[in-house]
């Protein structure tokens, strides 16, 4: 079972979207039947085997093993990946296109970046799995703590700056035998996270602007 995998069928992006179906990707983290599934899902046995074959088709989950029990066999099936996202290629008519409208500032654009990382590792990451070769990449993630937006826009302009200087460097555009990568950098705050206590607004005064 994979971590994750990006789900680029449309079909089987439908498929992964029902509740119960997503429940059932959910619970076959572990491997699981349509009989253990139904009773701790609150399902009948008949309609989880029934939403389960509709995973197995789209290749979300899969047959791992088969119990025979008395008459019958029992299929142990397991989820093909840990987690799934769906990638924009499975709505190519309305996938975002960043070159559309490049702007540094926009946080759509940015937005518009990301959809094409998954589409393209989507992508990749299939083609490296059926080639049985690793794929080569890299990523950095962190956090910055700015004290001023000053402090924000001096960051960005220096790395800015640095990544420019080092692909300078390093870009060679006519290498023979050279393989082009995609270099993206992100900056955006960092959601925030709600307060589990809440101040009640009614027992407090009212706040200065």
């Amino acid at each position: 079972m994979h971590e994750i995998a990006a789900i680029e069928d449309g079909a089987a992006a439908e498929v992964s979207l029902h509740p119960i179906r997503a429940g059932l990707l959910a619970a076959l983290s572990t491997p699981g039947s349509a009989s253990s599934l139904a009773s701790s899902l609150g399902l009948t046995r008949q309609k989880a085997n029934y939403h389960l074959r509709a995973l197995e088709e789209h290749g979300l989950v899969e047959l791992i093993e088969e119990r025979k029990k008395g008459n019958m066999v029992e299929r142990v099936l397991q989820a093909t990946a840990a987690s799934y996202v769906i990638s924009p290629a499975a709505l190519p008519a309305v996938a975002p296109d960043p070159s559309r409208r490049p702007n540094q500032l926009s946080a759509r654009w940015l937005l518009a970046v990301g959809a094409r990382m998954i589409r393209e590792l989507g992508t990749l990451i299939t083609g490296a799995d059926a080639a049985g070769k690793p794929l080569a990449t890299y990523g950095i993630d962190s956090e910055i703590t700015f004290a001023t937006a000053a402090d924000r826009a001096a960051f960005a302009e220096e790395l800015g700056s640095t990544i420019a200087a080092l692909v300078g460097k390093y870009h060679r555009e006519n290498a023979s035998g050279g393989r082009r990568h995609r270099l993206v950098v992100a900056l955006h705050p960092t959601p925030k996270t709600p307060d589990p206590n809440p101040t009640d607004p009614k027992t407090t005064g009212p706040k200065e602007n």
